[in-house]
């Protein structure tokens, strides 16, 4: 069943198309990675999708009931972020703010799902600690969780795993993946085209040629032979 239908899309700035005529489909259960060279419109379509930026043309159809506030967003982090001196509790439970209304406090279901996520992503013994003192690696756990608490539906992930080391890189990979086989679909950035075969499901190819369609599909495109040259089929399966 489709989460997220996009039909004729066309993104861009000030009337000027970065991307044009983009269709594709996210189903329940996918991991979607979206790939293509710097300035290709990955970050533009992730805002479209979130509804922070209106397509120049075309449409974004919701599925399945999918709301705006049932979207779980991790960006990528600034300077400010990371050094934000707040509690790692208080900046998962943050991740709640949209089911709230306009109630000014969190009710025990919406705490309970905190402490949930926080376990889920292995940080219960950092709950206390602030945030700004955290590593990278750790940090995004957090801000996973706090993701997390928005959604059991879609995740929308830009650049998770920017600036961390290999070891750490891994771990998140495998804990996105582990979230995806638990039945949360996956759209995620990407520039590790390696990482897109291998966990993918799914290959949104923003650039020249312009691809959507299955990771074994993208390998037999002429996108996938230019910029997955030297990855063998069926090889990250």
């Amino acid at each position: 069943m489709a989460l997220l239908t996009a039909e004729n899309l066309s993104l861009g700035y000030e009337s000027r198309p970065v991307v044009a005529d983009l269709n594709f489909t996210v189903n329940k259960g996918d991991y979607l990675c979206v790939v293509g060279e710097n300035g290709s419109g990955k970050t533009t379509l992730m805002k479209t999708l979130l509804g922070l930026r209106p397509p120049l043309s075309g449409r974004i159809v919701p599925g399945d009931g999918l709301k705006p506030n049932e979207i779980g967003y991790l960006p990528q982090q600034t300077v400010v972020q990371k050094d934000f001196p707040a509690s790692v509790r208080e900046i998962v439970l943050s991740g709640c703010q949209g089911r709230c209304g306009l109630r000014p406090f969190y009710n025990k279901e919406e705490k309970r799902l905190a402490e949930e996520n926080i376990a889920k992503m292995g940080i219960a013994d950092l709950a206390r600690r602030s945030f700004r003192d955290l590593s990278g690696g750790q940090q995004q756990r957090v801000l996973l969780a706090r993701a997390l608490c928005a959604t059991r539906k879609l995740l929308l992930l830009d650049e998770p795993v920017s600036g961390l080391d290999p070891k750490v890189t891994e771990e998140m990979y495998r804990l996105i993946a582990t979230l995806n086989e638990d039945g949360i679909t996956i759209v995620m950035i990407s520039h590790d085209i390696d990482a897109a075969l291998r966990w993918a499901t799914h290959i949104l190819h923003l650039g020249n040629p312009l691809f959507f369609g299955s990771k074994r599909e993208y390998l037999q495109s002429d996108a996938g032979k230019i910029f997955g040259a030297g990855r063998k089929e069926g090889a990250s399966c």
